[in-house]
């Protein structure tokens, strides 16, 4: 591995990374913190509020809102990953960071996100069993299934993500230690690394084919079986009962697999993207589904509505 492998002929080598926030606008970082705690804020009160309201409530021990408690735990792990950093920059304009807290850092977002994908598939299973097999749906979800299917999720995370930061450890970093987003992401990082990073490209199309590509088809698999069953049902009334019961998970997925398929469409193929379209994309990938996760289920599901009005007008 040599220092001239990387294509600009520089021989420096950097012992940290550098974050970075608004290009252009390093002036009104501090103005752009405030929409960004508030988001912030937002994501951590919204989300802390569902896991709380899901325990303390007895009649959503159910299926359906373990799986979403899941999901919030997971909102609210990628929040609290992403804000030290970004509010560092944005508020002291602190940009360093040590290349091991870095590789500890993209392991969590990576790891959380694709635990994400996986939980977002199983609320999709928990919707096609409720309308396709309604009689079996107890029988089929029990707590002890639902506990399998997060570990197994959990494990099938960890165990993708865990090689990522050792294989990034082994490089050399010269030239421009520059990174584009306020917090550390895998093809990122590589893209930093004075050697050939084609075994850390293919690991890496290997991981999100193996997690959100089968993830997203068996969804949208799902999905169609769901519509099939639906579109059998005589009743218009009973039709949008059963739709309107899947309307907050479509709404997550979208939430979910757009700002995701867009980011990784522009770090593998728009490399001459603007950089703010790249930052936009990056904080919209990590910040949008914690924000809008809790009030999309807030709003639309009535059972958390009614819990979330009573708590917080009586």
């Amino acid at each position: 591995m040599t220092l001239g492998s990387l294509g600009n002929g520089s021989s420096h080598v950097s012992a940290t990374f550098l974050l970075s926030g608004i290009p252009g606008l390093e002036h009104v970082h501090i103005w752009i913190s405030i929409p960004l705690c508030f988001m912030y804020l937002v994501s951590i009160l919204g989300n802390c509020t569902i896991l709380f309201i899901i325990k303390t409530e007895c009649s959503l021990h159910e299926p359906m809102y373990l799986f979403l408690s899941m999901l919030a735990l997971i909102d609210l792990s990628l929040s609290l990953c992403t804000l030290p950093t970004v509010l560092s920059i944005f508020w002291v304009g602190a940009r360093e960071i040590s290349h091991d807290a870095c590789f500890a850092q993209l392991f969590f977002i990576h790891c959380l996100s694709f635990l994400e994908s996986s939980v977002l598939l199983s609320m999709a299973f928990d919707r096609f069993v409720a309308i396709c097999c309604p009689l079996h749906y107890a029988s089929i979800l029990t707590n002890t299934v639902i506990g399998r299917i997060g570990l197994i999720s959990l494990g099938r995370s960890v165990a993708l993500i865990f090689p990522l930061p050792f294989m990034l450890k082994r490089f050399t970093y010269c030239g421009s230690p520059v990174l584009s987003h306020s917090y550390c992401l895998h093809q990122e990082v590589m893209k930093l690394a004075c050697a050939n990073m084609k075994a850390n490209s293919i690991y890496g199309m290997f991981v999100i084919v193996s997690t959100v590509g089968i993830d997203s088809l068996l969804i949208l698999f799902s999905y169609a079986l769901i519509l099939h069953t639906v579109l059998s049902i005589a009743s218009r009334a009973e039709r949008l009962k059963a739709l309107n019961t899947c309307v907050s998970h479509i709404c997550a997925v979208l939430l979910f697999y757009t700002p995701m398929i867009g980011l990784s469409v522009i770090h593998r193929f728009g490399k001459q993207a603007p950089t703010l379209v790249q930052v936009v994309m990056g904080f919209m990938y990590l910040l949008f589904p914690p924000v809008m996760n809790p009030i999309v289920y807030s709003v639309k599901t009535k059972q958390i509505r009614d819990r979330v009005t009573h708590a917080f007008c009586y």
